[in-house]
């Protein structure tokens, strides 16, 4: 039986000079890179703050929350998608893959301390290495970004499903959102890495090692972003590859407009500087500025200027 390969935490800068050249060993190295700290840097828990969001972002877009046999997730970072889902009642048994054996590992303890039947592979999502017609769903989240060839991807994912089965796509950046967001951080960086070198602020300064960790993360992170998506396209790729039943919907303006500097605030101080009442802080002004985007803008604006894509359909029954 073939060994998966083991996580490699550390990048060199010869390796990440060769990834910008290979996207998918630029997905390996970054992810394995990040898998240690995913959690702690997305604020991913398995509690019911993420359950209930995981859940909410299921039904917005799949229109129900199961529950569903066997599902599988593809790039499944650490489980934050489908592990919470599990607990929320929407899919009772999981399988998961990522590129990233680091992210596979880091995904299956964390089903294990959940008690949650979850098994898991290494593999590509180009070339899922599951049966025709094994799953009822087909779950990601912020994953098909990171996916050199999308329609190959998308096509894998119906002959893996069931007739009838259903896919489930959440948390991917639109054109429009993407441009927003990643100017909103680089300024945000920008600021608090040099507003932080005062010396009265030099104790909310992260020390200079790990600044560097961060931007050669980032660096890391430019190459393995591939793509954004205007939702009608990721439709009519869905819809290419054989689905029926497609629709993608987006959410998150104001949400992601607070969003993006917070993250990336969060990011460059010291975490022990922010406790606690920041946290409840951050999570209760992006629920609030959430229900904003869906009770208000959604009705107003149109759905491309959304940061967050979601996309949805069924494998054809026979």
């Amino acid at each position: 039986m073939a060994v998966d390969p083991k996580p490699n935490p550390h990048a060199t800068a010869e390796e990440i000079e060769a990834a910008y050249s290979d996207p998918k060993l630029a997905n390996v190295l970054y992810h394995d890179w990040e898998a240690g700290t995913y959690d702690e840097k997305w604020s991913i828990s398995y509690d019911e703050r993420c359950i209930t969001y995981a859940t909410d972002r299921f039904r917005a877009v799949a229109g129900d929350t199961g529950p569903y046999e066997h599902a599988l997730e593809l790039g499944c970072g650490t489980g934050f998608f489908l592990l919470n889902l599990m607990q929320g009642g929407v899919i009772k048994r999981g399988s998961v893959t990522d590129l990233s054996p680091g992210m596979v590992e880091v995904a299956l303890r964390n089903a294990g301390q959940l008690g949650l039947p979850v098994d898991g592979r290494v593999a590509d999502a180009e070339r899922i290495p599951y049966d025709d017609d094994t799953f009822d769903l087909v779950v990601g989240h912020a994953v098909l970004h990171h996916i050199p060839d999308v329609p190959a991807a998308m096509r894998e994912v119906l002959r893996v499903l069931k007739p009838g089965g259903k896919f489930v796509f959440a948390g991917d950046p639109t054109n429009v959102g993407n441009l927003y967001a990643r100017k909103l951080g680089q300024l945000t960086w920008w600021l608090t890495t040099n507003v932080t070198k005062l010396a009265p602020l030099n104790d909310w300064r992260r020390p200079q090692e790990e600044l560097d960790e961060s931007s050669r993360a980032a660096a890391l992170e430019a190459v393995v972003d591939l793509h954004t998506f205007d939702p009608s396209d990721l439709e009519r790729t869905a819809r290419g590859a054989g689905a029926v039943g497609v629709r993608a919907v987006t959410e998150e303006l104001s949400a992601a407009l607070f969003g993006w500097p917070v993250r990336t605030f969060e990011a460059a101080v010291p975490r022990e500087k922010l406790g606690f009442g920041w946290a409840m802080f951050a999570y209760k002004t992006w629920q609030r500025l959430s229900w904003v985007d869906e009770n208000v803008l959604a009705k107003v604006l149109p759905r491309e200027v959304f940061y967050n894509v979601s996309v949805t359909g069924r494998k054809p029954v026979r």
